[in-house]
């Protein structure tokens, strides 16, 4: 639409110009087509070139491999999975919609779902995320999975995807890790040893240093992308890295003359299936301290609200003082109570979540402490807050108000001290959302 607005704009332009000017524009404007054209043609005679020196290594490579299946079926997938994820249920990116779709969680992976570690690769945040993994994707298997055979490239790419999804469940137990960037690094790795082994031994299906540059491009885009996100940080893409390659040494050896043969890969398949078990086996069973921290604030805001109401009902003289400090001793601290049993229950805590468990346990402390010196203030005022039946209303008022105000001051100040130092211990456990 654009182009066509300034071809527009410009042909109008030249038909309001004179006939001379038209002329010297013309004039002025032929070298520039001239040029133009001539770096067209040394472009495309270049490309030519290029083309035709690659054109052994591409027969080579069709030769030994005739269709590229892998590959498309892997982006393919991938796009499916993310176009059902813009027309599913929850926002793009937001952790709960990633795991439901699939995504790598540990709470929930190392409890029974471990097919999690393979799904999390089909599975992206996002449209960048998407676009920068594909990008690093094609380019190279459409090389790669000629060179190596379906089943190598398959069995790599989910070897190291699973391998890096160990490492994300590691070191972000508690955090939706998704994408396939393990699984991609796993590929380059192997396209490294493919390398080696191929300058040892070379042959027409070795790759040159013409078609490794052409892979430049899409490789740094791939790279720079999760450089930018995740700054490498995890450890993920060093993971399927090593794996890529550490795999490749030993299924790429003989590459430069033939395939992989399916046994070795099968081999190399079992092994990398039972050293992830045995990696995954300390993980399993992790707890998430959220739904907990959760139930402590409603418990907070369930107990506050009945303390308010009675509180109410003994300022419209419905309740005595003896009767609200049973309300904390029968029903509001046992209600703690039981928040800090099933606190104390909870078992192999990922260590983000500890300073939660932390935060949690001061809270009660703090809270039971609060509710104790309010029941024994209350206590204190027993007797005389009670009106007899001989005494009149406005006596009655007097009674109680004298009997509140007899009430240990020093013990109802320090009730409110310290309930506003355990509300703010549970303010810095609480969830965002709940804020």
């Amino acid at each position: 639409m654009i182009l066509f607005v300034l071809i527009v704009l410009g042909g109008f332009a030249f038909y309001l110009t004179t006939p001379w000017e038209r002329a010297q524009f013309v004039r002025a404007l032929l070298p520039a087509i001239r040029q133009g054209l001539a770096a067209l043609r040394q472009g495309k005679d270049a490309a030519t070139q290029r083309h035709l020196k690659d054109a052994p290594f591409r027969d080579a490579l069709r030769a030994r491999t005739s269709w590229v299946i892998v590959t498309p079926a892997l982006v393919a997938l991938n796009a499916t999975i993310f176009i059902l994820m813009l027309f599913g249920p929850g926002a793009l990116g937001d952790p709960e919609a990633l795991v439901g779709w699939g995504g790598n969680f540990g709470p929930r992976t190392t409890n029974g779902e471990w097919w999690r570690l393979v799904t999390t690769m089909f599975v992206h945040s996002g449209m960048l995320h998407l676009l920068a993994n594909i990008a690093g994707l094609v380019q190279l298997g459409l090389i790669l999975e000629r060179l190596v055979g379906h089943l190598t490239f398959a069995a790599v790419y989910v070897a190291a995807g699973i391998f890096a999804s160990l490492v994300s469940l590691s070191v972000h137990p508690v955090a939706a890790n998704v994408g396939a960037s393990g699984a991609i690094f796993g590929i380059y790795g192997l396209l490294l040893a493919s390398s080696i082994w191929g300058l040892l031994h070379r042959s027409t299906v070795t790759i040159s240093l013409r078609a490794a540059k052409r892979l430049g491009p899409a490789a740094a885009v791939f790279i720079l992308y999760n450089v930018a996100t995740d700054g490498l940080e995890s450890g993920a893409a060093l993971a399927g890295l090593v794996t890529g390659f550490v795999c490749g040494l030993v299924l790429a050896r003989g590459v430069s003359d033939r395939k992989p043969p399916a046994r070795r890969v099968a081999a190399v398949t079992a092994a990398t299936a039972l050293i992830a078990v045995a990696l995954a086996f300390p993980l399993r069973g992790l707890t998430n301290v959220r739904p907990e921290i959760e139930r402590l604030v409603a418990v907070e805001d369930r107990t506050a609200s009945a303390y308010r109401t009675a509180v109410d009902r003994l300022r419209n003289g419905r309740i005595t003082a003896e009767a609200l400090a049973q309300l904390i001793d029968r029903t509001i601290v046992p209600e703690l109570h039981a928040a800090r049993e099933r606190l104390s229950a909870l078992d192999r805590v990922p260590h983000e979540q500890q300073p939660l468990v932390a935060g949690a346990e001061e809270y009660l402390r703090l809270r039971d402490e609060s509710w104790r010196l309010r029941a024994e203030g209350l206590h204190k005022a027993k007797g005389l807050t009670r009106g007899g039946a001989d005494r009149t209303q406005d006596e009655k008022w007097r009674l109680r108000a004298e009997g509140l105000h007899k009430a240990n001051i020093l013990t109802l100040g320090e009730a409110d001290r310290t309930e506003r130092a355990s509300l703010e211990a549970l303010q810095r456990v609480r969830p965002a959302d709940q804020k």
